[in-house]
């Protein structure tokens, strides 16, 4: 399982004073598992700060808050998500079902708990950016089919943002990696972010635009 630990905590990352003419920040909340609570790093390296950072140094008005819990499912995000995302919450990026491929859950389930919490942010006027997953090799090449297409079938679906597979140019490089294999070191991070940030960036564009939730 990802990050089967005590939870890495929600705690929010907030923004630099933004200069003078630059819009309020807009409120991101990353709903997810151990990739996003930042398992196994100091706090500083974990993938919200580094977001939060490059976003500052792209003079991107955002305020990124760890709503990551180490070992969560899909359920288990659903489960907490009215408390996870608060009321004036603008943008969440959503990265879950790592742990129920992990844990060979019917992928049925995973896709009905997505299903619910795009469903319930669409309601709220909260913009999404969804972060997709990869099924392991040796559950299966049906079982990976099944589970990969409920990504960009919800995404479909709901008209959010996509990010096919949050992992993209980590997964299997024992560089990036800790040494689990699995979770991404400080390099790794790195990796992570330089390639989502423009994705996270229209997420803003996009949370702007919509009305407040």
């Amino acid at each position: 399982m990802l990050g089967a630990s005590l939870p890495t905590g929600s705690v929010g990352v907030a923004a630099q004073v933004q200069p003078a003419g630059v819009p309020s920040p807009v409120k991101i909340v990353t709903l997810g598992d151990s990739l996003t609570a930042g398992y196994g790093l100091a706090d500083k390296d974990g993938f919200v700060p580094r977001l939060q950072a490059a976003l500052t140094a792209k003079a991107v008005a955002a305020e990124v808050v760890n709503a990551g819990v180490s070992g969560d499912t899909a359920s288990d995000g659903l489960a907490r998500l009215d408390w996870s995302v608060p009321q004036g919450t603008a943008a969440v990026l959503v990265e879950l079902g790592a742990n129920d491929m992990l844990r060979g859950l019917k992928p049925q389930i995973t896709r009905d708990a997505l299903d619910s919490i795009l469903k319930r942010l669409s309601a709220r006027h909260i913009a999404v950016l969804l972060c997709g997953m990869r099924g392991a090799p040796n559950l299966g090449a049906e079982y990976d089919k099944e589970f990969e297409a409920i990504y960009p079938d919800l995404a479909a679906k709901y008209g959010v943002l996509i990010y096919p597979f949050f992992l993209d140019g980590v997964a299997g490089n024992l560089k990036l990696t800790q040494p689990d294999g699995m979770h991404p070191n400080p390099s790794g991070v790195a990796v992570i972010v330089e390639r989502i940030l423009p994705k996270v960036k229209e997420l803003v564009a996009r949370a702007r635009a919509l009305p407040p939730s």
